[in-house]
């Protein structure tokens, strides 16, 4: 039986390619005709691809890959290469790296859509639509500072720390270094929770608490430390838990 996304398609090398596809069901010329947003999410993976498995068709492939993570395309950029590879056998490592190269393209152009938009970071609400694609996905902890100017503008975004699931390790020392070094007035300390909770451990309440010390001491303000996960987001200062 003759695919459905193809007109007579060549399968003598085994593989399904978007060129076999008939001109009307081809992702490219779609796009051309109607707009790039005018394609579905396994037509976007589609042009990526190229080309499908021996038997499979490229829309197959991507169909098929979407529904294994329940059709949320933000499941399928949370996958590392290695993953990716092992996960969807025939797909090497080039075209792994091209999906979620091009996923992670997206996340940040979100990113920086939302900075131009908030170019002033005063509440919580605008610091998180600005730094939450660094944590978007992540399966460990990281941890990352937003240095600011007096007038409140992104000096810059630094990742201090890279951890486990459950834990990373933060040298006050370099936060300190880095706020110096980049004449902030003050900062906005981040980090993630793996697991999705938003409540702060022990061990968050007594970092928060070294670092205002420490950023007190060379009249640096702490103006938040702010938890994300990928439902949402925690802020100390929203919920008077930031130490004076």
């Amino acid at each position: 039986m003759t695919d459905r996304y193809y007109k007579a398609p060549d399968t003598s090398a085994g593989h399904y390619m978007i060129r076999d596809m008939a001109e009307e069901q081809r992702p490219r010329e779609k796009a051309l005709r109607q707009g790039i947003k005018s394609l579905s999410n396994a037509e976007l993976l589609a042009i990526l691809f190229g080309t499908g498995l021996r038997g499979k068709s490229v829309l197959q492939l991507s169909d098929e890959i979407l529904a294994d993570n329940g059709n949320h395309i933000s499941k399928v950029a949370r996958l590392s290469i290695r993953d990716f590879m092992n996960r969807y056998k025939g797909i090497g490592e080039a075209k792994a790296i091209s999906i979620l190269a091009a996923l992670e393209l997206g996340s940040r152009s979100v990113a920086d859509a939302a900075s131009l938009s908030h170019p002033v970071i005063n509440c919580s609400e605008s610091a998180v639509n600005v730094m939450k694609h660094h944590f978007s996905n992540l399966p460990h902890e990281e941890f990352w500072i937003m240095l600011l100017s007096q007038a409140g503008k992104v000096l810059r975004e630094i990742c201090v720390s890279r951890g486990g699931i459950n834990l990373t390790a933060v040298d006050v020392k370099i936060i300190l270094k880095h706020a110096i070094e980049n004449y902030a007035t003050s900062m906005i300390l981040f980090h993630n929770h793996p697991s999705g909770t938003l409540v702060p451990s022990p061990q968050d309440d007594n970092l928060t608490r070294r670092i205002c010390t420490g950023a007190k001491a060379i009249d640096v303000r702490v103006n938040d430390h702010i938890i994300i996960t990928d439902g949402g987001y925690y802020s100390y200062h929203g919920n008077g838990r930031l130490p004076d």
